[in-house]
């Protein structure tokens, strides 16, 4: 039996006798094209779900230094989650990953397990979450740009276009709240948006071959001998106080934006490519600047929601774009 394709098409039905062999129905350009429209729209459903779990990630790692130092956050929320991915890893009995694999899964561990986190969490000491988020607004610009080099992905001159100009509003609001010169907090936000693309371009194409939640899983498992170690040793160093704000913030940043956030992302950038979902991730300053202000109580600086709602207006632009 062969389901409408539209309100007047032809309905064409098939009675099939018992014990005959099933003819499946033909693929026709209206269902390739249909099928690939819900594959594209699941993608992007699948995406915006990752970019609104990170968008927490400021706030959580704010609250999270309210009683923890920033190694001891960065450590923890990384072991924890890796508890979570290998549990599940061992409890579906997933077997290793093929040799050729895991150089993608070694960059995906340094950039988005590691190497992302701490140099977020240690410009957070010296910069607030809203001024982080619209700075981290580059990340789409610069992931597009590794997944260019590294997949070969060609997106259209509309595509860069788009592009170029959140990149310019995000730096102009950069340098126009650290007086013309960026700070420290800055150059780690910086090295952050580098290893961070190639994490999520290494991730992105992974997922073609693996499930999302595979990908973060074994990145996590590979990091496992290093986050112990340094959590071990920053929990004897660092100061440590236990409140609802540094656990809950914790909690969040191991299960929500370590794990859960990274398992959607990948798979809406495997459906609907890297360079396009790297793109949707312009909304998540605009979202952190609103979790700010709800969860820490900032006061925004008068150019933050302009620089913000400047970059969102760019997604439409990008998503239409020829990839």
């Amino acid at each position: 039996m062969r389901d409408n394709d539209s309100a007047t098409a032809p309905v064409a039905i098939a009675v099939s006798t018992p014990g005959a062999p099933v003819t499946p129905a033909p693929c026709t350009p209206r269902t390739a094209a249909t099928a690939r429209s819900a594959l594209v729209g699941r993608g992007a459903l699948l995406a915006a779900l990752g970019v609104a779990a990170f968008s927490l990630t400021f706030p959580a790692t704010a609250w999270a230094l309210e009683g923890m130092g920033p190694w001891t956050v960065v450590m923890l929320r990384s072991v924890l989650a890796t508890m979570l991915a290998g549990g599940a890893l061992a409890a579906f009995r997933v077997r290793l990953p093929e040799r050729r694999h895991w150089s993608g899964i070694a960059v995906v561990a340094g950039g988005v397990v590691l190497g992302f986190p701490l140099l977020t969490t240690l410009a957070l000491q010296t910069s607030t979450t809203s001024h982080a988020a619209v700075v981290v607004g580059l990340l789409p610009l610069t992931t597009a740009a590794f997944s260019a080099v590294r997949t070969g992905a060609r997106p259209s001159r509309t595509f860069w276009v788009a592009s170029l100009v959140g990149a310019v509003v995000v730096i102009g609001f950069a340098v126009q709240q650290s007086g013309g010169t960026p700070g420290r907090g800055d150059l780690l936000l910086f090295a952050a948006l580098l290893v961070c693309a190639a994490g999520y371009t290494e991730g992105g194409r992974l997922a073609r071959h693996m499930p999302g939640w595979q990908v973060i899983g074994w990145a996590l498992v590979l990091a496992l001998p290093v986050t112990v170690a340094c959590a071990a040793l920053a929990l004897s160093t660092e100061p440590l106080r236990l409140t609802v704000h540094s656990v809950g913030g914790l909690l969040w940043l191991a299960f929500g934006s370590q794990f859960l956030g990274m398992v959607a992302w990948y798979r809406g950038m495997a459906a609907i490519g890297i360079s396009k979902a790297s793109q949707l991730q312009l909304a998540q300053p605009l979202l952190t600047l609103v979790w700010s202000v709800l969860l820490l109580g900032e006061r925004l600086p008068p150019a933050a929601p302009a620089a913000a709602l400047a970059v969102l207006a760019c997604i439409a632009v990008t998503q239409r774009a020829r990839g």
